[in-house]
């Protein structure tokens, strides 16, 4: 198993975010991680990328500990984008591109810059403060930032949200291609369900910070008699039952 999560737990104070969670991901798969604000997806996330010290558990990259690899392997190896995770406002799109580049080490900087930038479209306005973008640009500079390294495995926390739906369509579209062409992984929490169908080879359903269910989207349907994925996501959401 390419990414696997054993008993992963982060509790703050007596308040646990994320209980005991076990999942894994094989390598060049799409994995949706699914469930209500506050569920644990984004400290999940977290304590993947390294951000997040788990309180207990274990995380394992190509069935090795995670912590016994050299940092500088991990950096390189993961990226992450998120619209709630801004990029410093008052740098140019350039700028920014420009030093994540080099925090990557990449020797072909302004060749991955001008090709990265020309597929996600956002050339014209390189010489603008990120701050002064759009929602819609800003998520495609920070889809541009997260895929700058080309990683092996790539961590979207809700990458359209707030979009409209020509541009929500466009990131979709473009992380479909950009899937079928490069060998990545991907771990992709979204409240857009017929996103999660579009892209996910599965799906994680977590409730107050425990997994409640995972499969593909057409068993989970099946299993819980919906007739797409948002009624079975709130079904279980919103269910009483203990799991």
């Amino acid at each position: 198993m390419f990414i696997e999560i054993k008993q992963l737990t982060k509790a703050y104070n007596k308040y646990l975010a994320v209980n005991k969670i076990d999942f894994q991901i094989e390598k060049n798969k799409t994995v949706g991680l699914l469930g209500p604000n506050g569920c644990g997806k984004t400290t999940t996330i977290g304590m993947i990328l390294g951000l997040v010290t788990p309180s207990s558990g274990e995380i394992f990259l190509d069935n090795k500990n995670i912590n016994s690899f050299p940092r500088d392997q991990i950096l390189n190896r993961f990226n992450f984008a998120s619209p709630y995770v801004e990029l410093p406002k008052k740098l140019t799109v350039i700028q920014n591109l420009e030093i994540y580049g080099r925090l990557y080490g990449l020797n072909n900087l302004n060749q991955r810059i001008n090709d990265i930038s020309s597929d996600l479209d956002i050339k014209n306005f390189f010489y603008r403060k990120t701050g002064e973008l759009s929602s819609g640009q800003k998520n495609r500079v920070s889809l541009a930032k997260s895929l700058i390294n080309q990683p092996e495995i790539l961590l979207l926390d809700e990458p359209t949200a707030s979009l409209d739906p020509d541009i929500g369509d466009f990131v979709r579209s473009y992380i479909q291609e950009y899937k079928s062409k490069n060998k990545v992984t991907i771990l992709l929490a979204s409240h857009n369900m017929s996103e999660v169908e579009r892209l996910c080879d599965s799906v994680i359903m977590m409730r107050s910070g425990k997994i409640i269910d995972k499969g593909t989207c057409k068993d989970l349907i099946k299993k819980h008699g919906r007739n797409n994925l948002e009624e079975t996501f709130l079904k279980l959401v919103r269910s009483k039952d203990e799991f």
